[in-house]
C-alpha cells in the first residue's frame, strides 16, 4: 500500500496533490506529453489561427431537430449548440457555459440559451458571451468551423 501512495505522488500533479490538503494552486497539469489524445483535423488559417472543421450529416435522426425552423440540438460530441434560424442558417455556438462550464444543462427559448446549473441566459445572436462560430449549410451537409 505505502508503494502505491509513493507511486501516485510521484506521478501526480502537484497541484492536484497540494489541492487533496487544502493548498490551492492554479497550475496546469499537462505534461505535454499527451499521446493519448485523438488527433484532431486542425487547419491554419492565414493569421496564424488555428481551426478545425466539423462536418455534420443533417439527414441524421440525430439531428432531426434543426429539420424544424428554431429547432436546436445540444451536439456534445463536438461540444456544440446548434439552433436553425431559417431554411439556409444555422449557428453553432459553443456549448461550454461561459459562467462556469456546464455543457449539458441547456435549454432554448425566446432568442436565448439558459444554462439550468447557474440560471445564467445567453442571446442566440452571436452577440453574447457564448462563443458563435461559422457554420454553412450545402445540401444536407453541415460544415462549422470552430477558431
Amino acid at each position: 500500500m505505502e508503494n502505491k501512495r509513493r507511486d501516485f505522488l510521484k506521478t501526480a500533479c502537484a497541484p492536484v496533490v497540494l489541492s487533496m490538503f487544502g493548498i490551492s494552486v492554479l497550475e496546469a497539469c499537462s505534461s505535454g506529453d499527451d499521446e493519448s489524445s485523438p488527433p484532431v483535423d486542425d487547419n491554419s488559417s492565414t493569421d496564424g489561427e488555428t481551426s478545425t472543421t466539423v462536418t455534420i450529416d443533417l439527414s441524421s435522426s440525430n439531428f432531426s431537430d434543426l429539420s424544424d425552423i428554431g429547432g436546436w440540438v445540444n451536439y456534445l460530441d463536438e461540444d456544440l449548440l446548434l439552433l436553425r434560424i431559417s431554411e439556409t442558417e444555422i449557428r453553432a455556438f459553443s456549448n461550454v457555459c461561459p459562467h462556469q462550464g456546464t455543457q449539458n444543462k441547456w435549454s432554448h427559448g425566446n432568442g436565448k440559451f439558459s444554462c439550468s446549473q447557474h440560471g445564467k441566459s445567453f442571446d442566440d445572436n452571436c452577440s453574447s458571451s457564448l462563443t458563435c462560430y461559422t457554420a454553412s449549410i450545402a445540401g444536407e451537409t453541415l460544415t462549422v468551423t470552430i477558431t
